[in-house]
C-alpha cells in the first residue's frame, strides 16, 4: 500500500518533468554542500581529530546515505503534528490503511532521491582510497552499516512523529534529532566532547549509525573504550530502536483525542 500511494504521488510529479528534474538536481546540489564543506576543511588541515580526508568522507558518505534512505521512506512522518492540529488525522484513521503509511507516503516526491546522489558519489570516491586492508568482514560491513543506519534513522523519524501526538508544535524541535543527528554522524567522534559522544551512544544511539562500525572498518580505537563487540551491534540497535518506535507510535494512537474539527 505504501508503494501504491508513493507511485500515485510520483505520477503526479512526473506531469511536470522539467520541474521534477530541476528539483532533483537542486536537492542533490544542496545536499552535496556538506561534502564540499569537508573538502574545504581539509584544504587547510591534513587531519581533523586524527582522521584523514578519505576517512571523514567515508563517514559522511555512510551517514548521508543512511539518512537519505530513511528520509525517502519516512521523512514526512514528522508532519503528524500538523494533521493533529488541523484534525485531518481523523480522516486517516477511518481509512483501511495504517495512518503511519499515509503520513509517510504523503506528498512523496522523487526529488528525495536527489539526496542519495552525493552520498553515493562520495562513497565511490572515498572507499578505494581508504588506507585499510580489505577483508570479507570489512567489505560486508559497508552495506550492513548503511542498512542498519537507515533503520535507526527510520525509527527516529517514527519516534519524533509519535511525540507530536502530545507535543503538537514540536516539528521544529524534533528536526534537531533527525537532521541534527545526521549532521553529527558525518564527522569523527573524536572531535566532539566525551559527554556528547556518550549521549550519542547510550541515550540516542546515533553512534551505531556509522561511528561504531566505521571504527571496525578503519581499524580505529573507540574513544569511549567500549568492547569490540559494540562495533557489530548496529543491527541489534536498529531492531531495538524500531521496536521502541513501534511502541511509541501505538501508544500515541491509543491516547489520541480528536480535535472535533
Amino acid at each position: 500500500m505504501y508503494g501504491l500511494l508513493a507511485w500515485t504521488w510520483i505520477r503526479a510529479a512526473a506531469q511536470y518533468p522539467v520541474s521534477l528534474i530541476l528539483l532533483c538536481l537542486s536537492t542533490a546540489f544542496i545536499t552535496g554542500l556538506d561534502a564540499l564543506a569537508i573538502v574545504l576543511l581539509f584544504a587547510h588541515a591534513e587531519r581533523i581529530a586524527g582522521f584523514g580526508a578519505e576517512e571523514v568522507l567515508f563517514l559522511y558518505g555512510t551517514s548521508a546515505l543512511s539518512f537519505a534512505l530513511s528520509d525517502c521512506l519516512l521523512g514526512t512522518a514528522d508532519r503528524l503534528g500538523q494533521h493533529v492540529r488541523d484534525g485531518t488525522l481523523d480522516a486517516m484513521l477511518v481509512r483501511p490503511v495504517s495512518p503511519l503509511v499515509q503520513v509517510a507516503a504523503e506528498e512523496f516526491t522523487p526529488r528525495r532521491a536527489g539526496k542519495l546522489v552525493p552520498a553515493v558519489l562520495v562513497l565511490v570516491f572515498a572507499l578505494p582510497r581508504l588506507d585499510v586492508t580489505w577483508t570479507a568482514g570489512r567489505a560486508a560491513m559497508i552495506p550492513l552499516m548503511v542498512v542498519a543506519g537507515a533503520a535507526i534513522f527510520a525509527g527516529l523519524w517514527v519516534m519524533v512523529g509519535a511525540a507530536q501526538f502530545v507535543l503538537v508544535e514540536s516539528h521544529g524541535a524534533t528536526k534537531s534529532l533527525t537532521y541534527g543527528g545526521a549532521f553529527l554522524t558525518q564527522y569523527p567522534p573524536t572531535m566532539f566532547a566525551r559527554d556528547l559522544v556518550r549521549g550519542a551512544t547510550f541515550v540516542v544511539p546515533l553512534a551505531f549509525v556509522n561511528w561504531q562500525p566505521a571504527l571496525y572498518v578503519l581499524d580505529r580505537p573507540d574513544p569511549l573504550g567500549l568492547p569490540d563487540a559494540a562495533r557489530f551491534a548496529s543491527p541489534a540497535v536498529a531492531v531495538a530502536v524500531c521496536a521502541a518506535a513501534a511502541v511509541a507510535w501505538r501508544t500515541g494512537l491509543r491516547h489520541y483525542r480528536s480535535t472535533g474539527s
